[in-house]
């Protein structure tokens, strides 16, 4: 049993192998082997190798195996011996002599492979065998010996070459740039073999050659050496593997098993091929030849002058004169054309008598299934050249109907003479064919012998003739061959026998002049030939370059030919290919080169500029309808302030579509920067051309909106600065005019104060009254746009009164007097005993008044205070004014009582009045706080950012604000406390909430046009807080769409509450997807409920796109769980895409509410769409039917599940009258809104259980 071990390469070990010759190729096989083996060798150096063998030429290779043994026995003066048995195993053996003491085991190492294989002996009187694993290769093979656990090094080295394997097959093609004397060998060698040269073998003539080749890519090689006409015969391939082994050669080759292949090349054709047509008299006997014929003298009948002729002739002058003729003619062939039969003469032919044999007549026309020489690679002479035709497209000029096919008259006697010579020399030939061809259909074949070079035939019908003369290769064992090349000539015959030569001469100096956008001329330069018309074809180059989406041209698609040197009907932007032939009556010349026609295009038109933002718009423009051009490039001018320099660029390009119509939103803009956009049409041609300079519109962008850095105010002055943009931007070269910087104040007499400012400066300074609010806003101006910055809200303290004297001091009572300073609800007096203790002060309740003068009763006579007035607004008390009084004595008089019980009811009955008074106005200044024309405060609206809102000064916004927070600690007990009495208090808050948004319009909603894109004619969007879309055209109601902006938890934007999409809206809901840059679609609803349509199936029913208007729309992924389903569409839009998400809830009855069982259900959804809206700032698309009811309980709970995360109370009803003061009925019923405080009490129960306040609650969601 052979054991193999693997052992790493030593330094020690030593490759004998260096391979020879200058090139080696391997095929990869199976196993660890590789397509390169790499050998080393400590004499030769390092160099790739690849090879294969052979085992014919062991006799040969006998002498440098005994030269190698010897070299080996030299080295190592040993017996042991390595050896390639005709199995192809390496057999090594040991002698008696190799065997030392103290070894304790014997192996070899072979090296060669890409790995190193360790075999150890198991018997030392046995063979050991190994099986190589390629063939062809030069293996070293090494003797180690094992004393204890180590092995030495090699001992002793022999060097072995395999046999490679035979080549698996073999062909052999046609050089198709000379197949006269190049052939291309291929050959199929097995894989995981090696070798070096191949030694090509075969037969020429009686002679046996062969040759060695080593440059096979890829298994082919070219040669060149062949003889043209020649048979080739049992050409073989054999591999052969060479290796060196310290300078002596080793080398072995592969059997041959493959067949034996033959080969003919092709011959040379005949040279100087020149023919006669001949016109015999009318006088001559049928069936015989003219006198003129060739005799037995070889002599032609002299002419004479005046003589009458029996016949004209006609020589083509293209060819080489003729030489004498010899006194015989040999090799002269004739037969008439109509004939089937011909015959072939090789003695003199005698003039004087008929035919030697006649004729069988046979049918004209030839039977179209009998294969022709015109159906091989021959071309026609007149055809149109490859690179010009297309045999696809009708009306090419190549396409001209032939000759009337009717039974042509019967010429009169015409006889065509050929004459060539011999081909070119060294040609092996054994004849020549002959072929006649009439009107593409009728075949005449004539074979001859070598020594013939004339023919001679008789033509009896009028029509096109193309005649060719080629030499045949045809002696030995391989397959005939015949000349190739074009060696044919054409020409016409008509009825009367008039001659009309082939046309050869191409048209020269094609010029086109445009004469306007859709007509051009054509001109050429005379021809030396005689011709009698012109043919000029015209094909559009770009009308088959667009997709059938973008055909935008209908004429010359495809190639139209015309004989008027005028070409009309072109379209505007599209390339044409001219090419002019010469006609000749039915003969055609080759064509021209081709002149290529650049028409420019028309430009677009009604360019427009949309504003988006400050820094983006949206250009929109109508292209021609008949032009045809490959794409828009877009271009900007404008000054940029890197560089200092105004130029224009290319900003974006778009394919050209079949839509008239075509936008693009450019980006990236400088705010209130002056711009300049070109739309260009460029066309297919190379150099492209474009149009128009004139399609360029200016605009001036919108400011951004300033961002208020610091507000102070100080002694009356309100100190502003502000701050424009992320990054700084030279105003010098903006559109920028001015700041404006406007104060408005809830109470102030005016109300409104404002100053401009210059666009340099950022910063100013307002005079404004003390003790109001103020909604603080800056104003960026440009000539034609304006943007304001967010409000801020400025509470300033009211100002302490000022000069407070008193006066009518008396022995009870004092009047203080006092400067009203700014905005004041009321004030607080209170006066104080200069000597009162701790208690008596406590007691004390100061004197509240609203006006300016206060007089102080019940004071103690003779005696001093210390009197404080304090201003108060919106409860926010000044710094007190001081100021200390005394009491006049007390006179003592009769009517003293009578006067202090008086005093003290009147007292009395003031101070109830004023306290009645004071109640009144309490209340007053609460409803005023609440139902005033500028409300600012409601919790529901303070959640969001901790200060007040910003009133927007809109009279649609005159509506009441309702508010009821809850502490949520307290939450299940109010909860309990509104259920009661079949939860009457939760209907009075409900019916409250039914007169938010009474008075606010819906005007757009009630338009005639807009009145069908309702689902319901109850539920309209209001005016200030709908969804406008953004349209190329100003048709009235072209922007509108039965959706409103909801304020949420984070910004006033947060959603936009839909109707349900109907078949006609369904378009403008993928615009408003598109412009609002949407990702997030909430559907609370199924298509259909209880038998009825809710909502229009809006979406692709599979994956294949679908195009809703201008936007397509395709279904990327659908996932499907008990309650709800999850889809994944990509919106496309000229070449933007966006991927939305649509989350479909369907578990949700229609003006209901789901089970309590579901609640879990239905916030566990509300979380994964937070989830998902958390990556976004753009608005949440949040439809059901009607887009009120399930859509307001649906944003009331995310805006509630984001609140509680934050916040230890709640106003669920400010909430809900804040969403309807955007939308009508948001929260559609009693039900519903009940429902949300029971989501409410399981919210704050789960994050009650929660011990990370900030985790997110329901972890268990899945995740999309």
């Amino acid at each position: 049993m052979v054991k193999a071990v693997r052992a790493q390469r030593s330094g020690a070990d030593t490759d004998l192998c260096a391979w020879r010759g200058s090139r080696s190729d391997a095929a990869a096989g199976g196993g660890g082997g590789g397509a390169i083996v790499w050998m080393r060798s400590r004499l030769r150096g390092r160099r790739p190798g690849i090879a294969r063998a052979d085992r014919d030429t062991r006799t040969m290779l006998h002498p440098l195996f005994l030269a190698l043994h010897l070299l080996c026995f030299t080295q190592s003066m040993t017996a042991f011996q390595a050896t390639v048995n005709d199995e192809g195993l390496i057999v090594a053996t040991l002698d008696s002599s190799d065997l030392q003491e103290n070894v304790t085991a014997y192996a070899v190492q072979i090296s060669g492979e890409p790995r190193t294989i360790l075999i150890q002996f198991v018997n030392t009187s046995e063979p050991l065998l190994y099986n190589a694993s390629f063939h062809g290769l030069c293996y070293t093979v090494g003797l180690l010996l094992r004393r204890g656990q180590a092995w030495s090094r090699p001992m002793k080295t022999v060097a072995v070459l395999t046999k490679p394997l035979p080549v698996r097959s073999a062909q052999i093609l046609d050089y198709k740039e000379a197949p006269e004397t190049g052939v291309v060998f291929e050959i199929d060698p097995p894989t995981r073999n090696v070798f070096s040269r191949v030694n090509i073998s075969y037969a020429e003539g009686q002679e046996r050659r062969s040759m060695l080749y080593k440059d096979f890519y890829r298994g082919k090689t070219v040669f060149k050496h062949w003889l043209p006409g020649m048979c080739y015969r049992n050409i073989t391939f054999q591999l052969i593997s060479e290796a060196t082994v310290y300078q002596t050669a080793l080398v072995t080759h592969s059997d041959i098993t493959h067949t034996p292949l033959h080969h003919r090349t092709v011959p040379h054709p005949p040279l100087n091929i020149s023919y006669k047509i001949i016109h015999l008299s009318q006088r001559a006997a049928p069936g015989q030849l003219p006198d003129m014929l060739p005799h037995d003298s070889g002599q032609r009948s002299p002419r004479q002058a005046r003589d009458v002729p029996l016949m004209e002739e006609r020589e083509e002058e293209e060819t080489q004169a003729e030489e004498n003729t010899s006194d015989e003619v040999i090799g002269v062939t004739y037969a008439p054309f109509n004939s089937t039969k011909v015959l072939t003469v090789s003695a003199p032919i005698d003039v004087n008598n008929s035919r030697t044999e006649e004729a069988e007549p046979s049918s004209y026309w030839l039977d179209p299934t009998e294969p022709s020489p015109a159906d091989k690679d021959e071309e026609f002479v007149n055809g149109v050249l490859p690179e010009y035709e297309d045999s696809n497209e009708p009306g090419s000029a190549m396409a001209l109907p032939a000759e009337p096919s009717v039974l042509p008259t019967r010429l009169p006697p015409i006889l065509l003479e050929l004459r060539w010579l011999p081909p070119r020399p060294p040609t092996s030939y054994d004849g020549f064919n002959v072929y006649i061809y009439r009107d593409g259909n009728s075949t005449e074949t004539a074979t001859v012998d070598e020594s013939t070079h004339e023919f001679f035939t008789e033509l009896t019908e009028p029509g096109i003739y193309r005649v060719q003369v080629t030499t045949l290769s045809s002696s030995g064992d391989c397959e005939s061959r015949e000349s190739s090349g074009d060696t044919a000539f054409t020409f016409y015959l008509g009825p009367s026998g008039e001659l009309l030569e082939d046309l050869r001469e191409r048209p020269q100096a094609v010029s086109v002049r445009l004469l306007d956008s859709s007509t051009a001329a054509i001109s050429w330069a005379p021809s030396s030939q005689n011709h009698n018309g012109s043919l000029v074809s015209v094909v559009s180059t770009t009308c088959l370059k667009p997709s059938l989406s973008q055909r935008m041209e209908n004429t010359y698609c495809s190639e139209e030919n015309s004989t008027s040197d005028i070409i009309t009907n072109l379209t505007p932007g599209a390339q044409y290919r001219v090419v002019v032939y010469h006609t000749n009556g039915p003969l055609i010349s080759p064509p021209s080169e081709p002149v290529i026609i650049d028409i420019e295009p028309t430009g677009v038109r009604e360019l427009t500029v949309y504003p988006l933002s400050p820094t983006a718009v949206i250009l929109s423009w109508q292209r021609p309808y008949h032009v045809a051009f490959r794409k828009y490039v877009l271009q900007t001018f404008f000054f940029n302030p890197v560089t200092l320099a105004s130029e224009w660029t290319t900003y974006y390009e778009i394919a050209a579509t079949a839509s008239v119509i075509a936008s693009v939103r450019v980006t990236d803009l400088l705010p209130a920067w002056y711009y300049n956009f070109r739309v260009s049409m460029v066309t297919w041609g190379d150099p492209p051309l474009s149009c128009c300079e004139s399609s360029t519109v200016s605009f001036v962008t919108a400011p951004e909106a300033p961002h208020i850095s610091s507000v102070d105010y100080s002694h009356g002055i309100l100190y502003v600065r502000w701050t424009y943009g992320e990054l700084f931007i030279d105003l010098s070269h903006s559109r920028m005019l001015h700041w404006q910087v406007v104060a408005v104040g809830k109470k102030g007499p005016e109300k409104t104060y404002s100053v401009d400012v210059t666009r340099n400066v950022m910063r100013a300074s307002l005079p404004l009254p003390p003790g109001d609010i103020y909604n603080l806003t800056v104003t960026a101006c440009t000539e034609r746009s304006r943007n304001t910055s967010t409000p801020n809200i400025i509470k300033l303290e009211p100002a302490p009164p000022r000069s407070l004297y008193a006066v009518n001091a008396t022995h009870s009572s004092v009047t203080l007097l006092w400067t009203e300073e700014g905005v004041v609800d009321y004030y607080q007096v209170l006066c104080r005993p200069s000597k009162a203790s701790k208690e008596q002060l406590k007691a004390l309740e100061p004197q509240t008044s609203t006006s300016h003068v206060v007089t102080i009763s019940g004071l103690i006579p003779s005696s001093s205070y210390n009197c404080t007035v304090t201003s108060f607004s919106y409860s926010t008390p000044s710094k007190p004014t001081h100021i200390s009084v005394s009491t006049v004595a007390k006179e003592m008089n009769p009517s003293v009582a009578a006067i202090s019980a008086l005093a003290v009811l009147s007292i009395l009955l003031i101070s109830l009045l004023v306290l009645f008074l004071l109640v009144l106005r309490k209340k007053h200044l609460q409803m005023t706080r609440e139902c005033g024309a500028e409300t600012f405060v409601n919790f529901a609206s303070f959640e969001r950012d901790g200060k007040l809102p910003y009133n927007w000064s809109k009279t649609a916004l005159k509506k009441r604000k309702l508010t009821s927070p809850v502490q949520l600690d307290d939450f299940e007990a109010f909860f309990k406390d509104m259920s009661k009495d079949s939860a009457y208090k939760f209907s009075l808050q409900f019916e409250d909430l039914k007169s938010i948004g009474l008075d606010l319009s819906h005007d757009a909603a009630d338009l005639p046009i807009n009145r069908p894109k309702n689902r319901y004619t109850n539920i309209l969007p209001y005016d200030f807080s709908r969804v406008k879309l953004i349209s190329m055209h100003n048709d009235e109601g072209s922007d509108y769409i039965n959706a409103n902006y909801i304020p949420g938890y984070r910004h006033n934007k947060e959603y936009i509450a839909t109707q349900g999409p109907l078949p006609e809206t369904r378009n403008d809901f993928w615009k408003m997807v598109l412009q609002q840059k949407s990702p997030i679609i909430v559907m609370l609803t199924q298509c259909s409920e209880r038998r009825r349509v809710k909502c229009d199936h809006y979406w692709p029913f599979n994956e294949d796109p679908v195009m809703y208007g201008e936007v397509s729309v395709e279904l990327l992924s659908e996932s499907e769980s008990p309650e709800w389903i999850i889809r994944k569409f990509r919106l496309g839009y000229a070449d933007e895409s966006q991927d939305v998400l649509h989350l479909n809830y369907t578990s949700w009855p229609d003006h209901g509410v789901p089970t309590v069982n579901a609640i879990e259900s239905i916030l566990q959804f509300v979380h994964i769409v937070r989830q998902q809206a958390n990556r976004t700032k753009d608005p949440i698309i949040v439809h059901c039917s009607a887009g009120v009811g399930r859509t307001g309980t649906f944003i009331a709970l995310d805006r509630l599940m984001q609140h509680i995360r934050e916040h230890e109370y709640v106003d669920i009803l400010g909430m809900v009258s804040e969403m309807r003061s955007h939308r009508l009925s948001m929260v559609q019923t009693e039900e519903q809104y009940v429902f949300i405080h029971q989501c409410v009490m399981l919210m704050w129960q789960k994050k009650k259980q929660q011990s990370i306040t900030s985790d997110v609650i329901y972890e268990n969601a899945s995740k999309t």
